[in-house]
Order: C-alpha cells, then structure tokens, then sequence
C-alpha cells in the first residue's frame, strides 16, 4: 500500500514536470504598428524600384507600363519572390529588420522556409484585396493576421 502511494506521488511529479517543460517557448509579438511601418518600408526598398525599373528600363514609360497588364502581375511576383528568399534565408525583410522583427514557424519558432513564404505573400494578396484579414491582429491575442493563421506563422520581436 505505501509502495503503491509512494510510486503514484512519483508519478504526479514526473507529470508536473512535463506539463511544465513541454509548454510552447514565449513569445514577444509585434505591434500592429510596427508592422504597417515594416510593410511600407518594404514597399519603398523592395517593390518601388521593382517598379522604377520595370516602367523605366524595361518599358518606355508610365505610360505603356499602366497600358500593360502584364508588368504589374510580373512585378508583384517578382516582389513576391523576393519577399520569400528574404524571409526563408534571414526571417526578415528590411523592413522588419529595421523594426526588430522576425517571421517564424508558429509552433517552433524557426525560419520558415522559402515554399511556406510564398504561401505567405499569397495568402497576404488575397488578406489584403478584401482588408477584413489585415485587421484580425487587433484582435488576436497573440497578433495574427489571416496570411499568419493560413501559413501558421507569427511576427514576433527579434531575439537577441
């Protein structure tokens, strides 16, 4: 009988402490203003001279660029792309760099890789055609906008 209770107690201790190791590591999330900033900061050092160059050097002007309805889908895309290698090589764009932040995997808080971030740009193309999504964040506790729950990621502050 005492064994029986002595073994049970153990075996509560050893549960408490798996309840406690195995919680999810704590995260900081990022402000929705800070991310609004990142984003633009994004588009002025990354999409504005994808533009540039592609209305200016490419094609004869603004003119035949807005003629066009294939140069704007080519320059997203290759926004796109960029964006992806940014965030599956370093975590970040310069944007969020400049803002301290960081894209992760939601349930390891690793660098997603380059697939996950296309699904991520495409899923924030189509969050933000209808606007409800990118307000989600104000929300959400832990920050998510609808781009972050599709592609199970989080915006965080970078660790130091």
């Amino acid at each position: 009988m005492i064994f029986a209770i002595i073994l049970s107690m153990r075996f509560r201790n050893l549960k408490k402490h798996q309840k406690k190791t195995s919680q999810k590591p704590k995260y900081f999330y990022a402000s929705f203003t800070n991310r609004i900033k990142a984003f633009i900061t994004d588009l002025f050092m990354i999409y504005a001279p994808i533009l540039y160059i592609c209305a200016y050097v490419i094609m004869d002007g603004k003119d035949d660029f807005q003629a066009s309805q294939l140069a704007p889908l080519l320059s997203t895309a290759l926004y796109g792309f960029i964006y992806a290698i940014l965030l599956s090589k370093f975590g970040q764009t310069p944007g969020k760099k400049a803002y301290e932040m960081e894209v992760v995997d939601s349930k390891n808080g690793e660098h997603i890789g380059f697939f996950r971030a296309i699904l991520r740009f495409v899923a924030f193309l189509f969050t933000a055609a209808t606007l409800l999504g990118l307000f989600l964040p104000l929300y959400r506790k832990d920050r998510k906008a609808l781009h972050d729950i599709l592609a199970n990621t989080l915006v965080v502050v970078e660790k130091k």
